[in-house]
């Protein structure tokens, strides 16, 4: 018997589960997640599965709410952005800016037009000076120039001359978008870049991990439209991971409730992410999906999502009074459940003067050696310090004022989280879970309450009362995932844009629910009621579902579904997938009577429509199967579309601008039953014998080399025979020579 292990990595928990060749769940397991060491929590939920299933285990599937987290509390590695041809003006409306500040952007000379002409030509002195003085400073570069899906020819030298300068990783906007936009491709690959660092950390952990288990299957990545790619893959495009938790998790929920139709919630520690399903799919956001303030230009499932999770930040949100989100903070019945001696603290804190500084501790994250290595000198004693454990913030405040300031920068750049008051933590108060300290929580929701009557004047809460502060609290999140279900049901309608579906659903939330307030007191109902299509119930997964959803499906009149393991829907979700990938290019028409073609190795002119169309279907077929079985299909079908941009009038018949051509190439996961009888049928055809390397080792090789300390030469053969690249751990991607 062969098994599928699916592995997902949240804030707070890190989810596996096996999954029998049907497809079923035959085991599951959770484990904190440990964001100082991540090979601790992975390592954790694989020892309480089955150790005779492990070792049979035939694929690996990675899902993370990680790097969908990062995006979303604004937090990354630093990075440097090289843009060749962009105005002051492109610069701003990109939002660079705002997310790494003026110090972290180059510009350039250089760029193309629309018709992937240069406008002048790259300054290489003036751009290996930006590089050499950015390289000590940042742990990735990211490029992207004016036109650069056009014409890629300044992308691809930066690239070179920065891969010659240093070894810090680097990708061009054109390898991540094939659309029009060049601010918003700036922020995509610089969002990919701030990932690099987080994502090669999570699959160092995950191969430490299998390989302490003996697992040599080989390991995939779930991307953010629900689609499987290999690790090597992965790590050159982790923006493409951004939104993988939530799509990982609308696949398990199908899966696991059998429903083709249905809405699907899943709330984790962060976020809540809510998609609608028809058909058994997702539907799609080709345009990119908004993930926080921002929009990067990679495709994935249409998720509407909130920062809002079981470890938000309960807070006081000035005008709106209560708010929930969207900063992550430790749960304090968490904190003092792992830490201990946290809990005296707390019950000596709920006898004193409020103080903003109360409740919260500071934690440790995993850190970036980038982001260490630029720390100042009491920044770095402080994270020393840090190493110890949790430092107590109001102490530190009193004693030791230079280290909470130390501190408080540390958490700003991501390398430190504190503790606070959140949603969990109500939940305990409330009885509804029981997974940590309770008494850690009472103490906390007192505490909290006092700062918020005190401080700022929230709340008319009884000295001393724990239990109507957590309603309060349990309350605000029922609402707010109410209103986004409303919100995504608008937006699904397309009748409306997100600010109106916004201040509609706010309206329609607040009648629903008092409506539904009303007919449980038995006094007069509302005018008003709101009620969802049955044909669409909805499934909630996610750990804390099953202590908010019934609310919302109840005040909401919706059908509720919690299906069986609805607690691990990520990890079952991470190998249900396929690997595809898709290939756009377009075909212009520049001048009258010129079709143009816009490919990776330039511009390509044609006299008439039909050929420039069959050469961009034949590039991009071509090229999108070699994508496929790169990033880790075991064999691909190629599918063709196509979109017209043209226009009909009386005086010049059909007028063509513009065509989109498409090529999707899907195919199942290699696995590792796929390599074993693949070299078996090599072995069997006699000499000269080839083997096929199931997992690498130490090193890297690429096409037409073998891998470093590999022993004597060998021929690795790629099952399919297509060029690519092997990295460290990983498959062949290509085929190799004999050394």
């Amino acid at each position: 018997m062969q098994y599928f292990l699916g592995i997902d990595t949240g804030g707070t928990f890190t989810d596996a589960v096996l999954l029998d060749a049907s497809r079923q769940v035959v085991a599951a397991a959770k484990c904190l997640t440990t964001p100082f060491d991540l090979a601790q929590g992975i390592g954790g939920a694989l020892d309480r599965l089955p150790a005779e299933m492990l070792a049979a285990v035939d694929l690996v599937s990675l899902s993370t709410t990680l790097t969908t987290n990062s995006v979303v509390e604004g937090k990354g590695a630093p990075v440097c952005v090289l843009l060749a041809g962009y105005d002051a003006l492109q610069i701003k409306s990109s939002g660079l800016i705002e997310l790494l500040g003026t110090d972290a952007i180059e510009s350039l000379p250089g760029g193309h037009d629309a018709g992937g002409a240069a406008l002048m030509p790259i300054d290489e002195a003036l751009s290996c000076q930006a590089i050499l003085r950015q390289a000590p400073r940042v742990s990735a570069f990211a490029i992207s120039a004016s036109f650069g899906v056009r014409n890629p020819e300044h992308e691809l030298r930066l690239r070179a001359l920065v891969e010659s300068l240093c070894d810090k990783p680097v990708t061009c906007g054109h390898e991540l978008a094939s659309s029009l936009g060049a601010p918003r491709r700036a922020l995509t690959v610089a969002l990919n870049a701030r990932m690099v660092s987080y994502v090669a950390a999570l699959i160092a952990a995950v191969r430490q991990t299998l390989g302490q288990h003996r697992i040599q299957a080989p390991l995939m990545m779930v991307q953010g439209d629900g689609t499987l790619v290999n690790v090597a893959r992965a790590l050159k495009r982790p923006v493409g991971t951004v939104l993988s938790g939530p799509a990982a998790s609308v696949l398990g929920a199908c899966a696991l409730s059998g429903r083709a139709d249905a809405i699907v919630a899943d709330m984790g520690g962060t976020t809540t992410d809510i998609a609608i399903v028809r058909g058994g799919q997702p539907e799609l956001s080709h345009d990119g999906a908004m993930v926080g303030q921002w929009r990067p230009m990679v495709e994935a499932v249409k998720v509407y999502a909130i920062g809002l999770g079981g470890d938000s930040e309960v807070r006081f949100g000035g005008g709106e009074g209560l708010v929930i989100g969207p900063r992550r903070v430790v749960p304090l019945s968490l904190l003092a459940h792992e830490h201990p001696w946290i809990l005296p603290v707390l019950e000596r804190q709920q006898g004193e003067a409020s103080h903003a500084s109360q409740i919260r501790f500071a934690q440790r994250l995993q850190s970036d050696p980038a982001m260490v290595a630029r720390l100042t000198d009491d920044e770095h004693a402080a994270w020393q310090r840090l190493a110890n454990g949790p430092i107590d913030i109001e102490r530190a405040n009193i004693e030791e004022r230079n280290l909470s300031k130390a501190i408080a920068r540390l958490e700003r750049k991501g390398l430190v989280i504190y503790s606070g008051f959140t949603p969990s933590d109500a939940a305990h108060v409330l009885g509804l879970s029981s997974h940590w300290s309770t008494d850690a929580a009472i103490f906390g929701a007192r505490i909290w309450a006092r700062q918020m009557r005190h401080l700022y004047g929230l709340g008319t809460w009884a000295q001393g009362d724990a239990v109507a502060p957590s309603r309060d609290v349990v309350d605000k999140v029922v609402a707010t995932i109410s209103q986004k279900l409303i919100e995504a049901g608008l937006n699904d309608a397309g009748q409306m844009n997100e600010a109106n579906a916004g201040k509609v659903a706010n309206l329609l939330t607040l009648m629903a629910l008092q409506g539904s307030a009303a007919t449980g007191a038995g006094t007069a109902p509302s005018v008003f009621s709101l009620r969802f299509a049955p044909q669409l119930p909805l499934v909630a997964v996610g750990a804390p579902a099953g202590i908010y959803y019934p609310d919302v499906a109840r005040s909401l009149g919706m059908a509720l579904e919690l299906p069986p393991y609805a607690e691990v829907a990520n990890a079952v979700g991470a190998v249900l997938g396929q690997v595809s990938q898709r290939v756009h290019l377009t075909v212009s028409q520049p001048v009258r009577g010129v079709f143009r073609v816009f490919a990776a190795t330039g511009p390509c002119d044609f006299d008439t429509l039909a050929p420039a169309i069959t050469h961009a279907q034949q590039l991009a077929s071509a090229e999108a199967r070699v994508r496929a079985i790169d990033a880790g299909a075991a064999s691909a079908t190629v599918v063709l579309s196509r979109w017209d941009n043209q226009v009909i009038n009386d005086i010049d018949g059909n007028m063509f601008f513009e065509a989109r051509v498409t090529a999707t190439a899907c195919g199942p996961a290699l696995t590792l039953t796929d390599i074993r009888q693949r070299n078996l049928a090599q072995e069997n055809a006699g000499p000269p014998q080839v083997f096929l390397h199931p997992l690498g080792g130490p090193g890297e090789a690429r096409a037409g080399g073998t891998h470093e300390n590999a022993g004597p030469p060998q021929v690795f053969l790629h099952p399919l025979g297509e060029p690519g690249e092997a990295g460290d751990g990983g498959t062949h991607d290509g085929l190799a020579q004999v050394a």
